[in-house]
This record gives structure tokens, sequence and C-alpha cells, in this order.
């Protein structure tokens, strides 16, 4: 029913028309506009009766489909931290058409892929695979994702597992110094819990707190599938909705309502110790923005100036011109209903100072000097540069379909990002500077040993101390 292709063109190119989610179960044909050279061609979305979302985006070039069901169910939904992820997990522990054993040896006699988690908005079963063998991977994936069998013993190795992966993250302080940035920055909010979990809220969680969640949120009205590669588009539809036809969802989906966020009043840092430390590893930063900013993409501009690629100033500061450390970066990290922007670096526990000072200062720049138009040009040339590399392959364009349907964005994001950066001028860099980089009231996390630092802690804002090994992120 799916064609197969024989030979195929050596690289996968930019591609494809994306559409947001219908709001009915008609069909929608995107056809992009003419604005730029960065161009995606049309793609198909297709609400079924039973409310699964399909996402399709034919590619011919290379033999290969990858496939992402996406559920909105992330560590946002969380009753217990990390039950997203976990539930997510599980679903590779067996289903009912193979135990996990027998998942695993299909999976691998077809050279193919098959792996799923979850982040802070969404969960996602991911699957990569020839276009010859999509008959047989696709009802795989579909047997994961509607029939997990949810075996006791192969989760109660999934959990030891999980734990002893979080004990040994623990011991690398830029793994974990995220988690703790979020709690310090977001306290109570989910988006202050992390998304793996912790020790306390993995070793507890019972597998039938698993099966509740699964049974609440994985639906096909919350769900999307997400598929681009090689195939024609009417077959590869029709063979979907016929496959995924008699799914059925437990009962309305209950939508988060978004809950409020409150911005810090004042600084703070968050000082965790590990004694054992031969540096400071440490995030400065506050809030952030939401990803349907329309000032998105001119923030990633601005950022590529102060910490976004090597000759950055961030970088050019504490690596290359003073040798405080071996790389410096900032970024937004944007999330449905709001994010965070954050610098980050590590340096020797006696430079832990210094190293702070300068990435204030270089910060500062930001107002104090502004930017000039040669290097605003520099870095619209470079973001322009690196975005098309993004969405080249069937895995890039997938994850790409899936975030939006998670964040509610269309194809203009693709077919409107060069005019953007194109029309990114002096003036509206500094409008951008004050509206969205946040100056006052920072925050801070500080990783290393305490002892040695704490003074130097103390004079950036209110400092509360907390031990490294200690369950959780502080919150």
């Amino acid at each position: 029913m799916i064609r197969q292709l024989v030979t195929a063109t050596a690289a996968v190119g930019l591609v494809f028309s994306l559409s947001a989610c219908a709001p009915d179960p008609q069909t929608v044909t995107n056809v992009a506009p003419a604005v730029s050279s960065f161009q995606m061609p049309p793609s198909e979305t297709v609400i079924l009766d039973n409310g699964l979302t399909l996402m399709l985006m034919p590619q011919t070039e290379v033999p290969l489909i990858t496939v992402n069901a996406v559920v909105r169910a992330g560590s946002v939904a969380d009753h217990v931290a990390g039950i997203a992820s976990i539930t997510a997990q599980s679903l590779l522990l067996g289903n009912k058409l193979a135990s996990k054993q027998e998942t695993e040896l299909l999976v691998d006699s077809l050279g193919a892929s098959l792996n799923a988690d979850s982040g802070v908005e969404g969960s996602y079963i991911g699957a990569d695979f020839m276009t010859k063998d999509a008959e047989q991977m696709l009802p795989l994936l579909k047997a994961v994702l509607t029939g997990p069998t949810f075996d006791q013993t192969e989760y109660s190795k999934l959990l030891k597992n999980k734990v002893a992966a979080l004990a040994q993250a623990k011991e690398s302080p830029r793994a974990v110094i995220g988690a703790y940035f979020n709690a310090q920055l977001f306290a109570d909010h989910p988006y202050g819990s992390p998304s793996f979990g912790d020790s306390e809220s993995l070793q507890n969680m019972s597998l039938q707190q698993v099966r509740d969640f699964y049974l609440v949120h994985y639906q096909p009205a919350n769900t999307a599938l997400t598929i681009a590669g090689d195939f024609e588009l009417a077959e590869m539809k029709a063979y979907v909705e016929g496959l995924f036809s008699d799914w059925q969802g437990a009962g309305a989906v209950e939508a988060l309502a978004p809950e409020p966020i409150e911005a810090p009043n004042s600084a703070k840092v968050l000082l965790v110790d590990k004694p054992d430390a031969i540096e400071t590893t440490f995030l400065i930063g506050g809030m952030g923005i939401s990803r349907d900013n329309p000032d998105f993409v001119g923030l990633q501009v601005i950022n590529t100036i102060l910490g976004g690629r090597f000759t950055s100033w961030l970088n050019d500061e504490l690596r290359v011109n003073s040798g405080l450390t071996y790389g410096a970066r900032s970024g937004f990290t944007s999330f449905r209903d709001g994010g965070t922007f954050r610098i980050s670096t590590f340096t020797k526990t006696s430079t832990t100072e210094e190293a702070i000072d300068l990435a204030l200062a270089t910060y500062a720049r930001l107002w104090e000097q502004g930017i000039d138009q040669a290097t605003l040009d520099s870095a619209k040339a470079y973001v322009k540069g690196q975005f098309p590399p993004d969405y080249e392959t069937t895995g890039q364009l997938s994850s790409l379909m899936a975030d939006m349907y998670l964040f509610d964005f269309g194809p203009e994001f693709i077919n409107e990002f060069e005019a953007k950066v194109n029309g990114l001028t002096l003036a509206e860099t500094e409008r951008l500077i004050d509206s969205y980089f946040p100056r006052d009231n920072l925050q801070y996390v500080l990783i290393g040993r305490a002892d040695a630092i704490q003074d130097i802690a103390a004079k950036y804002g209110e400092v509360r101390r907390v031990d490294m090994q200690a369950p959780g992120f502080a919150r």
C-alpha cells in the first residue's frame, strides 16, 4: 500500500509546507506565499473522526520516513514529578503486539529506531525507518501508543535505571544546573519541576499511577501524528486513517489551564554545595518569552551577538580574552506560557567572582553600548545561514511539526523567518533589549564548593544554600 523507492538522491533538502491544527475535520492544504527565498512547499493536516491529528509532509529524495506521535502531556501535567516522562518510556516495555524484547528485536532487525520520552509541554514516541518497512513499523508504533501492557517486572527495572541515571547526572553540574535554575526561577509553578523527576518521586511512583496518567492523557483528541519522508500523500493518508480509526478515547480531554507565573521581585542566589568540585558552574538569568511571542525571531538575532555563537560577546570576553572558561553562552528557552533567559558558563573556583563579574559586565553592554550596524549585519547573516540546516532531515521536519502542534504556530515561522531577520533594525534591537532581556532581580545558580564561594555568592543576592546530594532540585 505504501510506495517503495529503489533509488534515492544524496541529501534531504529543505521541504514542505506545514499547517497548524485545523479546528474542524476538513483537510487543510498549505501553500506557502513567496515571502523569502527560504520556503516550505505544501503539506496537509487532517483531523480524523476520533480527534487524532495527522500532519503529513512528503519528501521523496531518500527512502526514509520519520514519525512522531506527540501527546499534549509533558511535565506541566505532572502531579508527581517525572510521571509524564516515566509514562512515555513505559510504553516501550511491551504492547499488545509484542513484548519488550520482541519489539526491540524487530526494530533492530529492520535497522530502524523507536524511542519515547517527554519534555515540558508534551510526550513523544518517535520512529525512523526505511520506506519499505512502513507496513511493519507503523502498526508497531500504533501498538506502542494505543496498547501498552505496562509489564510490572520491566517497569521496576526502568525505575531502578532512572534513579541510578539521575544519581549519576548529579555528579555533573552541567547536566542538572538547568533543573536547579528552573526551580529557583519558577518556584511552585509546573515549569519549575524537572521533566525527569527526582530520586524520591521516582522511587515512590507506582505502576498504577502511570496507568492512570496514560488513560487521562493518551487519547486521540490529545495527540498528533507527524509524518515526514518518502511516501505518496494520498496513500499514506488513507493507510494511517484506516490504521488508527479504531482508537477511541477513554473520555473527554481536559485542557490544562495555564497557571500564573510570578516574576522574581529580588535578586536571589541558589548555592548548591558540591564539596569535591574544582570549579564553579553558574547560570544567571530571569524570565524569558513564550513560544508564540511575535519577537521570537528578532531575539534570536540579538542573542546570537550576546552569547549564541563562538564569536559572541560572552565567549570572546570569558574564553578568548580572559581565559576564564572554555565556553560561555546565553539563550532563551521558550515554553507555551513562558520561558527563561540564561547566561551559562563555568570557571575555576578561584576565579568565580571574576568570571561572574565579567559575565555581568558583558551582559550590561546590551544597554550601555548597544549594537552597531556591522555587528547586527554579521549576526543576521549567521542566523540566516544556520537556519536552513535545522530543517533538512525527516527527523527535523517531523519534530518541527510536533512543535507546531504543541505550540500552535504555523508555516509562517519558516516562510517569514528570513524576512523578519532582514527587517530587524538597530532601533528595533533597542526595543527588544529593553522589553525582553531581564536586567533587574536576576536569579543565580552556583554549583561548586560552597565554603569557598559563599561570601562571593552573597554579593549578588540573598543566598540559599543546599546540598548537591539532597533529593530534588531545591524547590
